[in-house]
């Protein structure tokens, strides 16, 4: 089958992609608003950037109905600051709690029973819970229309690493103690760790 992206509707083409670009891991992202009211929601296109500077991005689509921004986007916006929370297995239930449409003026946090953690780079809290946080700062964010179905790329700036010491040995992190999940299509997850395997990269000779 070959398929013309034109020939969809923004729905079907988004059906297209999370079934074909997976599985997708998670950014947990808090926010303040210029009032100080925190705000808490997943998004699952997210990824890493580089290392040098250390920068991650994640992309808040458009209202579905409207085409209105994301109050996340809002709040970034504003204050230019917001906290990556990675999440594991036991926050699932209340990471999809927050990806409702809450009102803007009510705390997810409070919605959901996360607890706050001050941050220490940046005013948005932690969520205690998770057991990595990456703090960052607005890089750059760059939008791609304003209907339905677009979206915009939030770049940020790594400005502080909270990682569980339980989770962290000789630089690295034990992805098997995180226990990450990673999202499917539609309302699937999946636990990545549960089955894995292992590839050995081949050096070229010359």
């Amino acid at each position: 089958m070959d398929v013309q992206p034109h020939s969809l509707n923004w729905k079907e083409a988004y059906k297209l992609m999370i079934g074909a670009i997976l599985p997708r891991p998670i950014a947990f992202v808090s926010t303040i608003d210029a009032k100080g009211i925190p705000n808490l929601a997943p998004f699952s296109f997210f990824t890493a950037i580089s290392a040098e500077p250390m920068l991650i991005c994640f992309s808040p689509m458009r209202n579905g109905e409207d085409g209105s921004k994301k109050d996340t986007l809002i709040n970034i916006e504003e204050t230019k600051e917001f906290v990556i929370n990675i999440v594991s297995e036991d926050l699932a239930e209340q990471m999809n709690d927050c990806a409702a449409n809450f009102p803007a003026d009510l705390d997810e946090f409070e919605q959901v029973g996360l607890t706050k953690a001050q941050s220490s780079t940046v005013l948005p809290p932690r969520v205690h819970e998770s057991r990595i946080h990456l703090e960052c700062v607005l890089h750059e964010v760059l939008h791609f229309g304003e209907q339905p179905g677009s979206g915009s790329l939030v770049i940020g700036k790594v400005q502080h690493i909270h990682v569980d010491d339980g989770l962290y040995f000789d630089g690295k992190i034990d992805s098997k103690a995180l226990q990450p999940i990673g999202r499917l299509a539609g309302q699937v997850y999946t636990k990545p760790m549960s089955d894995t395997f292992e590839l050995i990269r081949k050096k070229n000779e010359r």
